[in-house]
């Protein structure tokens, strides 16, 4: 109900140092970019700058046309059989000046799939959405973002991760051999690959302000945002369970909730907002360790009550 009734860090953002975590220390939000991106697809939707049944190539005419026609909103679905990350690709180190170069990891791989048959989880596919976004909009795709999303959200702690950047209140991160193992330094990466899907940090205070301000209807109109929280079908009728950047479900109690996931070189990351009962969790932690069991138990804290 719009009203920040919970924030709080635990732990360590730095274990050498024993610098305390804190709702201002930026974490890396993995595969919850998927969804702050989503609301650049649906702001060009709104404008009509952005037809999401055109082929890709109307917007990046450089990706190479394949067997069957790639849309946009397969694309953000995870339908249309563009692969995920293969072998050591996770860890890429090289730095990519530009979203089109990002490309060029797995363009010219065939499709798994022809489009719209399965649902396949691709972040390489939010790459060539980000793509799209340069190509709708005219705009390279971080300026796009800070300056229409991020902004107009009040996300002011919310960043492409430049690994050569200083970035205030950034954490380290940490990884884990097994379930027992002490953590470790996590490995050097550049996420400049993908920006999109997977590249962006963010505090948890930000991503719960994001949520209020969709909720409140900030930049998309209603029938935008229940686009983008709409599950998509794929072409036998099935719901994948997964709107445009969006997964969406329903808890234990049958309450309905949208939201993401995200792993990271050394981090995990949660959003998920009950739209009906107008709550917002966001948890972020600085390790590959999973923490996704805790997000039920948070949210039925806040929930109202009879819910």
């Amino acid at each position: 109900n719009d009203t920040l009734v919970w924030s709080e860090g635990f732990g360590y953002a730095d274990l050498e140092q024993r610098v305390p975590a804190t709702p201002l220390t930026r974490f890396r939000i993995g595969s919850v970019s998927k969804p702050l991106t989503s609301i650049a697809l649906g702001l060009l939707v709104q404008e009509g700058r952005l037809d999401l049944d055109a082929p890709v190539q109307r917007y990046v005419p450089s990706f190479p046309v394949k067997r069957w026609p790639i849309t946009t909103r397969e694309l953000a679905g995870h339908l249309a059989g563009i692969r995920h990350y293969r072998d050591d690709e996770f860890a890429i180190m090289r730095h990519y000046a530009t979203v089109l170069d990002g490309l060029s990891i797995f363009e010219r791989d065939t499709l798994l799939f022809e489009p719209g048959t399965r649902f396949s989880y691709s972040s390489y596919g939010w790459n060539l959405v980000s793509a799209v976004i340069e190509g709708a909009s005219g705009e390279p795709f971080l300026a796009f973002m800070a300056h229409r999303v991020f902004g107009p959200m009040g996300m002011v702690h919310t960043v492409p991760e430049f690994a050569d950047s200083l970035i205030p209140w950034r954490a380290r991160f940490y990884v884990h051999a097994d379930s027992t193992s002490p953590p470790r330094n996590a490995p050097y990466v550049d996420n400049s690959y993908k920006w999109a899907g997977g590249g962006f940090m963010s505090t948890s205070e930000d991503l719960a302000r994001f949520g209020r301000n969709l909720l409140d209807g900030r930049l998309l109109r209603p029938e935008t945002l229940a686009l983008l929280w709409t599950s998509q079908r794929t072409t036998d009728g099935k719901e994948t369970g997964y709107g445009m950047g969006w997964g969406i479900s329903r808890d234990p109690a049958g309450r309905r909730w949208v939201g993401h996931t995200g792993g990271a070189m050394g981090g995990t990351a949660f959003l998920f907002i009950y739209p009906d009962q107008r709550l917002v969790v966001a948890l972020l932690v600085n390790s590959d360790r999973t923490f996704l069991a805790a997000v039920p138990r948070i949210a039925r804290r806040f929930l109202p009550r009879g819910d």
